[in-house]
């Protein structure tokens, strides 16, 4: 951790960003916990340093929910079922002028509704499958790499095949998370800003055991 936000003073906000992602976890109860940092590492006590930047993710279908801000995380009563939520207002556009770059986050806790309904999401084939597909506007990505976090916090990198389907390793019981990333080039308004590189972050959790 303390390595990542050296490299960040020196490399700029970029690198944070990007190493960086919005995720949900729910374990059973109605309450959705929304969190800014690293999956693959433990949440600090008090959040992580950025956490602050996470201010008001919008839940997918929107709700009236209140969001009450605990020192590492967001929570937020959510409906049964998979809850989703996005956030394009962490990290402020940076670089120069001419080569300006933002991120969008999106972020889904389950894996019961074989669907996308947010731009960028991985979702399962089938409910409580080990198989899910990175679909981007209505679409699958094939040949995209994906990010595996076991409970353990292992990381394995795995790649979508021809479909868009990625096969995960479950076994044993925890939290699991994926994540994949995109961008769009080229001149665009993100944040009251010209951007000329757009990231998109997703992540989809879910326990099992």
């Amino acid at each position: 951790m303390i390595k990542l936000f050296l490299a960040a003073a020196l490399l700029g906000t970029s690198t944070l960003a990007a190493a960086h992602e919005v995720w949900i976890e729910r374990d059973g109860s109605a309450t959705a916990r929304i969190y800014l940092g690293e999956p693959a590492e433990p949440v600090p006590a008090g959040g992580d340093p950025e956490f602050t930047k996470l201010k008001a993710p919008r839940l997918v279908p929107s709700s009236r929910a209140a969001m009450v801000r605990r020192n590492d995380h967001i929570e937020v009563a959510a409906v049964a079922g998979d809850v989703r939520a996005w956030d394009d207002n962490v990290f402020a556009p940076w670089g120069p002028a001419t080569k300006r770059e933002a991120v969008v986050y999106y972020a889904r806790a389950g894996r019961i509704e074989p669907k996308a309904v947010l731009p960028f999401e991985i979702v399962p084939v089938a409910t409580d499958a080990d198989r899910f597909t990175v679909i981007r506007d209505g679409r699958p990505l094939a040949d995209t790499e994906v990010t595996f976090v076991t409970p353990a916090r292992e990381t394995r990198k795995l790649r979508t095949d021809a479909r868009g389907v990625v096969v995960v390793p479950t076994s044993g019981s925890g939290r699991y998370l994926l994540s994949a990333a995109a961008k769009d080039e080229g001149e665009r308004q993100h944040g009251g800003m010209t951007v000329h590189t757009l990231h998109y972050i997703t992540t989809t959790s879910y326990h099992a055991g």
